[in-house]
């Protein structure tokens, strides 16, 4: 059977005790230097046996500031620790209340609802109508001054269109002025077409002038 786990508890007899304190204090020292050697770190270790004799390991044989350098550590570590309670109070503090303002908030919403009513008072209850009146004027102001800018901005944008269709209708009467007028600069001359025409019938009527001629002077030879 392997052996047991060894309660720890303290030793009555006083030479095994002494025994025991001077190897476990030898093996403490041991370990405490080892690790300063092995991870470089500042070590400091303080034991006062049954008697008070002191037994004590520093890295270095540097005592003293290593206790300093405890000092200042746990000097900020306290500072810390009492900050960090004060402000868990005052947060404690403002969450209760905020959840109380929160739960006032309810209520009112619920009374504003026109629910929860039964607990009010008449006071109370003229109270919350004046305050649903004041609502209601002020919505209805607001529901005026947007019906009123929507519609000035309607007309604004009405104003644009009647002026926008008016430039348009101006430029297509322009438009069609220079139409017409490139028309009629295309358009022939009459004086222009009547002219060569006139050779023509001149040379018409001088060949049929001709023709009569020689026929008159055939009829006239056959008589």
């Amino acid at each position: 059977m392997g052996r047991g786990r060894v309660q720890l508890k303290r030793i009555e007899n006083k030479i095994n005790r002494q025994v025991t304190f001077s190897k476990r204090r030898s093996g403490l020292l041991k370990k405490a230097n080892e690790i300063s050697i092995l991870c470089d770190a500042e070590v400091a270790l303080i034991v006062f046996s049954t008697k008070g004799k002191l037994c004590e390991y520093a890295t270095d044989a540097c005592m003293e500031r290593i206790l300093e350098r405890y000092e200042r550590y746990s000097y900020a570590e306290r500072q810390l620790n009492a900050t960090d309670l004060e402000t868990q109070g005052s947060w404690t503090l403002e969450h209760a209340k905020l959840k109380s303002r929160i739960e006032v908030l309810q209520r009112n919403q619920k009374h504003l609802m026109g629910e929860d009513l039964d607990s009010l008072s008449l006071k109370e209850l003229q109270n919350l109508e004046h305050q649903l009146d004041s609502a209601l004027k002020h919505i209805r102001s607001k529901k005026n001054q947007l019906m009123y800018e929507s519609i000035s901005e309607l007309q604004k944008k009405d104003k644009a269109l009647q002026e926008q269709n008016t430039s348009l209708a101006k430029k297509v009467k322009e438009k069609e002025k220079q139409l017409v007028e490139q028309a009629q600069r295309e358009q022939p001359n009459p004086s222009n077409l009547s002219s060569p025409a006139l050779p023509a019938v001149n040379a018409s009527w001088k060949c049929k002038k001709i023709l009569e001629d020689g026929f008159n002077n055939k009829v006239s030879e056959k008589q």
